[in-house]
């Protein structure tokens, strides 16, 4: 069995964005890795003042778990940004755009006071692998 990370949108809920689906079937799933929020902070501590750059380390940091074990942002079936304030919500979309592309799991933005007030968001996320191939003997 392969595996298969499929969105589901159903005909009786608004249209959801191209960005995101209402929810996600996974089949053929081996493995499943609970990625903790990832702040946007370097090794060394340092945290970009700016929200593009927040954004765009706390999904490196993502990426980098993800590596960890394997994997890619292909494997995520499950994404949620904790945002500081509305005001990043377009930001927010337009660079989880750039980084998945057009892989679409389930998102959930909320907007909350953040752990840190110095961060301006956190994300986490839950990705799966594949089962492994059936041997026929």
């Amino acid at each position: 069995m392969t595996l298969a990370i499929e969105p589901i949108d159903p005909s009786n809920l608004p249209e959801s964005s191209p960005a995101y689906t209402h929810g996600t079937l996974v089949s053929g799933a081996h493995q499943t890795l609970y990625i903790s929020g990832q702040p946007p902070w370097t090794t060394s501590g340092d945290i970009p003042v700016d929200f593009a750059g927040q954004c765009r380390l706390a999904w490196d940091n993502v990426k980098s778990v993800l590596a960890s074990a394997g994997m890619t942002v292909r494997n995520l079936a499950k994404v949620t940004v904790y945002l500081s304030d509305r005001q990043y919500r377009e930001a927010n979309a337009r660079i989880r755009h750039e980084v998945l592309g057009d892989h679409r799991p389930a998102i959930t933005i909320i907007i909350t006071g953040i752990y840190d007030e110095t961060w301006l968001l956190e994300i986490e996320a839950i990705a799966i692998t594949p089962a492994p191939a059936q041997d026929p003997t």
